[in-house]
């Protein structure tokens, strides 16, 4: 195998190997339920406000009946809410934009996308390709599989030690690989995110470079049923870039619009908590005490966390957006972030600096 790694390792397949955030971060920035994130932001601020009042020099009854910080603060949250609801709208109608449209640009994005159906239709050699998008890129997925045991037999009857060991460890790491996200793919439902994470768990960047490095240091020693199969599988990788591309695009979409609603949806109530806190809340008039500490602190606690709860939602669902957007900024083998690898990516032209290290597209 070419030595793509420090090591002499080829890099992991799965995303969460290829990250070197821990499993608490990677699994809330991406893999949990966005409900989750946004009621674990939520907690975050109601227990801040409590700490922050608990820890005051003064008691929590005279900070706030001291001036006006209540009428300050709802104030300053009524604001925002209002700000961010016209942001989202504007953000809603820059997704509608992108689907409105004379007829023909409509006609061309439906020839685009036909065409590229077509063009999956002829290599997966079935008369239709699926409707699904997880069952669409699940089929690339075996394609590349077949095409990379197509491969092997090419190899086979090459006497290169060297290649046959270079071959056999690229094809056993891509079946290993495309077993696992072919299996995660079927069923999954669009509009979930399983769909676009069991994609990016498949590393076809790299797969896509280790296969045009290994053909171009062997061209010598290939034979012609061997170039065609390497070809092939380059073609057929090459189909798979654009295609979980474009349905990562689709399911931003989704996402956004989902968000755009979520947000209006809880605004309503988020507005309602800050006016009536605003207007009608008295420090004074709560004497009872919980925990030796006033229940007016608690009460504004929560009144805080559900005026804020539209801007936790936004938060939830951008953190995973631009967390996917920056690992798949490129599309194919493209060197654009740094990793936890060392990697001599330049083909032995030079030498990775001390403490360099680089990543292939996600």
């Amino acid at each position: 195998m070419p030595d793509t790694d420090g090591d002499g390792e080829q890099p992991s397949d799965t995303m969460r190997q290829r990250v070197p955030e821990s499993s608490a971060k990677f699994w809330f920035m991406l893999d949990a339920d966005r409900w989750v994130v946004t009621t674990l932001i939520s907690v975050t601020i109601f227990l801040g406000v409590i700490v922050f009042g608990v820890a005051a020099p003064a008691t929590p009854s005279q900070l706030l009946a001291t001036g006006d910080p209540l009428e300050t603060l709802f104030q300053a949250i009524i604001g925002a809410t209002v700000t961010g609801v016209t942001l989202v709208l504007t953000l809603s109608q820059l997704v509608l934009s992108q689907e409105q449209g004379p007829v023909g640009d409509q006609r061309e994005r439906m020839e685009g996308a036909m065409s590229f159906r077509r063009d999956v239709e002829d290599v997966i050699q079935e008369p239709v390709s699926p409707a699904q998008p997880s069952a669409f890129l699940r089929s690339l997925v075996k394609l590349t599989r077949r095409r990379a045991e197509a491969l092997q037999n090419a190899v086979d009857d090459i006497d290169d030690d060297d290649l046959s060991e270079q071959v056999g460890t690229f094809v056993d790491s891509l079946e290993e690989n495309a077993d696992a996200v072919a299996s995660n793919l079927e069923g999954a439902q669009f509009g979930e995110f399983d769909v676009v994470f069991s994609a990016l768990n498949y590393n076809y960047s790299w797969k896509l470079y280790a296969a045009r490095r290994i053909r171009a240091e062997n061209e010598d020693v290939l034979t012609d049923p061997a170039i065609e199969a390497f070809e092939e599988l380059v073609d057929a990788l090459e189909l798979f870039g654009p295609a979980r591309e474009h349905f990562k695009t689709l399911y931003f979409q989704w996402e956004l619009t989902n968000l755009s609603r979520t947000i209006l949806f809880t605004a309503i109530p988020a507005l309602i908590v800050a006016i009536g806190m605003l207007l009608f809340f008295e420090v004074s008039t709560i004497t009872s005490t919980t925990f030796g500490r006033t229940d007016a602190l608690y009460f504004v606690a929560l009144a805080v966390t559900v005026s804020l709860l539209p801007f936790a939602i936004l938060l939830s669902y951008i953190l995973r957006i631009v967390t996917v957007t920056k690992r798949t900024l490129a599309i194919g083998p493209f060197v654009l972030r740094d990793t936890d690898r060392e990697r001599d990516l330049d083909w032995g032209d030079t030498e990775p600096k001390s403490g360099d290290s680089a990543g292939l597209d996600d």
